[in-house]
């Protein structure tokens, strides 16, 4: 018996690493692998294109659909989830090893490798310490505004590689005014070239989004390049190195110095990892009624940039457009991004030499399409109509991403995102509760102090009582007493909403209870949440007398009728 047990454990344990894969059925393998095909169809050229964000060579993009998303499609839970280099953290990337290293050289690459560890180690830290709640800091708003001004910033700054501009200048507004000075400049060969890639990649998503117009211009352009020697007017990408990555350490020299400069632009990175890929997770998971669980995944994607830095490559992501890309295609599991990464092996192998001649034009191009498409208009259009103060919120993200930087645009995210959290919480929506001729409960503001009774109010707090909200606890409290006509009796407080009543707080009740009885009020508590009442019944019992907290606010009504009848 103890060794079935054991077995049975050793089993348990094996399994829960393949969480995003089985339980798989076998008809269902065919879509995977379809799936995981064009994954790869669809993403080397991504990939390839978010190398010019990152500054790193172009063989690195395809590293980062190796190693990492292998590894996350092993140890990872979520079942949809697409790991790989992403535009928002490659921008990050860009940004924090600007002035540390020149752009592509070999110190920069490996610094980028360096950054990968760093983001890997608060990943995994967060999932030691229970830090996986921070992606619900993040609010959707300022996520939009964040992406939407990344997309700006990447789309302007690949003008110069699509005109055949020399481009220069560090931050966008620089790099377009370069841009306009070189204008006169302009190679006609690689504007040609880039509105044909356009053409292709926008007029294949007319037709159908599985169409892979990305590659199918990618191999189209590098096709006419050898065939009409394009390199003689057009600058190309040159040897592209095949086979495996180089697994070790970075080649950096290891200090506190260095360590310090990198981890904020690691932090950075790390933050929008958490929300992008919570994000997106949870959405795949409620779309297909799927369980998932971000502890597992923060190991998965931790342990996938531990597999980027050890490989060489750049910090990944769970990459919300590759996901919609594996989903449009089929595929249902971890199982299509194993395929997609085979495939990628295989061309790192063996078809890596004809990348030699594709033109810079190229991916500039494909890039450039990247950030058009991370301009998220309609939901922009959306918020404005609807949460008028939300829109200002996500444009001035949007605003600071491309005026001032990426890490300054997602430490402002972050900002405003708990700025809004605690305005929510500091003064919550209070209400005045009456009962209504249907027998249901009804909700009024707190400007109209109705009762319930002659005698009886019910005042609704919508918010755990701390100390920021407790002065407005207690100015609405006494407003509606001072105005309440008939006089009060009875002052009940549904306290469904409340799940914490902090020290101050709990001053300020006693305080309201001592200047309410003075006025010959009675206060009393009903609806007090389970764990609050386990855990604060005492406390809440010592701020008034004996049998003032009720279970319910029915059995409120039905006490004070009872008293006023015996008193009558």
């Amino acid at each position: 018996m103890k060794k079935r047990e054991e077995v049975g454990t050793s089993r348990q344990f094996r399994f829960s690493m393949l969480q995003g894969i089985l339980p798989i059925k076998k008809e269902q393998v065919p879509s995977e692998v379809l799936a995981g095909l064009t994954l790869a169809a669809l993403a080397i050229p991504e990939v390839m294109g978010y190398t010019k964000i990152a500054g790193t060579p172009v063989i690195f993009g395809l590293y980062t659909i190796l190693v990492p998303m292998a590894l996350f499609a092993l140890f990872g839970s979520s079942r949809h989830l697409v790991v790989g280099a992403d535009s928002a953290t490659a921008a990050i990337l860009a940004a924090g090893l600007i002035g540390l290293a020149a752009t592509g050289s070999d110190e920069y690459v490996a610094l980028a490798s360096v950054l990968a560890f760093l983001a890997a180690g608060f990943l995994i830290l967060a999932r030691l310490i229970g830090l996986g709640f921070m992606a619900d800091f993040l609010s959707r708003t300022v996520l939009i505004g964040f992406l939407t001004g990344v997309g700006i910033q990447v789309a302007l700054g690949q003008l110069s590689g699509m005109l055949g501009l020399k481009g220069g200048g560090h931050g966008t507004l620089l790099k377009v005014w370069n841009d306009l000075h070189q204008i006169e400049q302009i190679n006609f060969y690689a504007l040609s070239i880039a509105i044909s890639v356009l053409a292709i990649i926008v007029g294949s998503k007319v037709f159908s989004k599985r169409i892979p117009g990305a590659l199918i211009a990618v191999v189209g352009a590098i096709t006419a390049s050898w065939a009409f020697d394009l390199d003689q007017h057009v600058h190309v990408l040159g040897p592209v190195p095949g086979g495996l990555p180089h697994f070790g350490l970075p080649g950096v020299t290891w200090s506190w110095e260095l360590i310090t400069k990198l981890v904020p632009t690691a932090f950075a990175m790390f933050i929008v990892i958490l929300a992008q890929s919570a994000a997106t997770s949870r959405a795949y998971a409620a779309r297909y009624n799927e369980r998932f669980s971000e502890n597992t995944d923060l190991v998965g994607l931790g342990l996938a940039n531990v597999g980027a830095g050890l490989s060489g490559t750049f910090v990944v992501n769970g990459s919300p457009t590759k996901t919609q890309m594996v989903d449009s295609a089929g595929g249902r599991s971890q199982l299509s991004m194993l395929v997609t990464a085979v495939t990628v092996l295989v061309v790192l192998l063996f078809l890596t030499a004809p990348l030699a001649h594709m033109p810079d034009a190229v991916l500039a191009a494909v890039v450039f399409m990247i950030g058009v498409e991370l301009i998220d208009v309609s939901n922009m259009r959306k918020i404005y109509n609807e949460r008028r103060s939300e829109f200002w919120v996500a444009l001035v993200t949007a605003v600071t991403v491309v005026l001032v930087g990426v890490e300054q645009g997602i430490i402002l995210a972050i900002v405003l995102s708990l700025l809004d959290h605690v305005r929510r919480g500091y003064r919550p929506k209070n209400s005045v509760i009456v009962s209504g001729a249907d027998g249901d409960w009804h909700a009024l503001p707190v400007t109209q102090p109705a009762q319930v009774e002659p005698g009886l109010m019910i005042y609704r707090f919508t918010h755990s009582m701390y100390y920021a909200n407790s002065e407005q606890l207690s100015e609405q409290i006494l407003y509606l007493v001072q105005n309440a006509k008939p006089p009060l009796e009875c002052f009940c407080i549904d306290a469904s909403a409340v799940d914490d009543v902090d020290f101050s707080a709990a001053e300020t009740l006693r305080s309201l209870h001592r200047i309410l009885e003075a006025r010959g009020v009675r206060l009393v508590f009903a609806e007090v949440m389970d764990d609050v009442e386990s855990e604060y019944r005492e406390q809440l019992e010592s701020l008034v007398e004996e049998g003032a907290i009720y279970p319910t606010l029915e059995d409120v009504v039905s006490a004070y009728r009872k008293d006023t009848k015996a008193g009558g």
